[in-house]
């Protein structure tokens, strides 16, 4: 018998989720409350690594397709300190298939492919039943009952509170992000500056970070320790007071590093929230979480890439045994929580290294990653 299966949220973990069951020849419905696609902007570059994002990819018949699109030059990465000097310089391999980098709009365009997404479809709550699987209630008042609904919507995820009490908290940490488009031709000097990949400079509690994308296009982010309502004062549409905001901040630091402030073109803050790092709950059937919406941390390369590989295998699990349903999400829920308590530990111990008092403390780090 074929269950009623949904999952809430196109995201990398909803839609990698969707794909896989589609490949195993099983429909699922993917719920997603923005309108259509490019309904906002997609997000920077990910790095999809070889046993976590690229498996995921490779459950779905995507590999081959991932590989032309991604971008292995973009795992360069270059060190500065803060008067511009550059303190290490690690160059990438055109051929290396480790963690090379691909577009969110990219990555999602792919994943979409034969997909039937119902855009516009925003969920409100979502109610665990008994025989009769979940209730999904939606925005427009209307509601659907499904076997199986897959909460994969994310940090504020309307599916959790059905099954978990625990609500994001603030790291401490802010990030503003800016960019650069046409990079290449109208700021050489910056594209010089980043290279192929990414670009970052630590100071005293402050990072400053750009990743190039495809098209000549590069993500700028500035990072660092205040308290939550630290903006209240500004006007995020006021792009030159966020800008003088950004450059007190950043005093004292190189004038080619604080190019990438001063040129960039709207400000959008971050602020960094995370969920508990053993974040489990006790098992309700008919529901189940992936990515952030069951283990939000901070955003340091692993969030995307477990996302993906949770919803490849627990897409697997149900392809292969849909009349025990129950016990497979459930087997999928341990295996889940013990890695992704492992990689919440590793990125928790990474922002307090890489924002920190010590600035040392986040050279220290990119050694241990990338050991010359």
């Amino acid at each position: 018998m074929r269950r009623r299966i949904a999952v809430v949220g196109a995201g990398p973990a909803g839609l990698t989720f969707a794909r896989v069951l589609h490949r195993h020849g099983h429909p699922v419905t993917v719920l997603e409350r923005d309108p259509a696609p490019d309904a906002r902007p997609p997000g920077g570059t990910l790095d999809l690594h070889q046993g976590l994002g690229q498996l995921a990819l490779e459950k779905a018949g995507l590999l081959a397709e991932f590989r032309a699109l991604s971008r292995p030059e973009g795992q360069a990465m270059r060190i500065l300190a803060t008067d511009g000097t550059v303190l290490h310089d690690w160059p990438a391999s055109p051929d290396d298939p480790a963690n090379p980098e691909i577009d969110r709009g990219q990555l999602r365009d792919l994943l979409l492919g034969p997909l039937d997404v119902q855009w516009g479809r925003g969920v409100t709550q979502v109610v665990p039943g008994s025989r009769d699987g979940a209730v999904v209630h939606f925005a427009d008042g209307r509601q659907e009952t499904f076997d199986l609904v897959v909460g994969a919507d994310g940090a504020w995820s309307r599916v959790r509170p059905a099954l978990s009490s625990a609500t994001p908290h603030y790291t401490g940490v802010t990030m503003v992000e800016t960019s650069l488009d046409e990079v290449d031709d109208r700021h050489p000097d910056l594209a010089r500056l980043v290279g192929d990949g990414s670009l970052a400079g630590y100071g005293v509690n402050r990072g400053l970070v750009a990743q190039r994308n495809s098209g000549g296009h590069v993500k700028v982010y500035a990072q660092f320790r205040v308290p939550l309502d630290w903006h209240t004062d500004l006007d995020p549409t006021d792009v030159e007071g966020v800008r003088e905001s950004l450059l007190a901040l950043f005093a004292g630091w190189a004038d080619p590093v604080l190019d990438l402030l001063r040129r960039g073109t709207t400000f959008v803050p971050r602020p960094l929230y995370v969920l508990p790092v053993s974040h489990t709950w006790a098992h309700v059937p008919g529901l189940t979480l992936l990515g952030d919406a069951a283990h939000l941390m901070p955003p340091l390369g692993a969030g995307a890439n477990l996302a993906m590989l949770e919803g490849a295998e627990l897409a697997e699990a149900v392809a292969a045994g849909p009349e025990d349903l129950d016990e497979a999400v459930r087997a999928f829920e341990v295996r889940m929580w013990a890695r992704a308590g492992r990689w919440a530990t590793i990125t928790a111990d990474g922002l307090e290294r890489l924002v920190s008092p010590d600035p040392a403390q986040a050279l220290a780090l990119f050694d241990e990653v990338n050991p010359s």
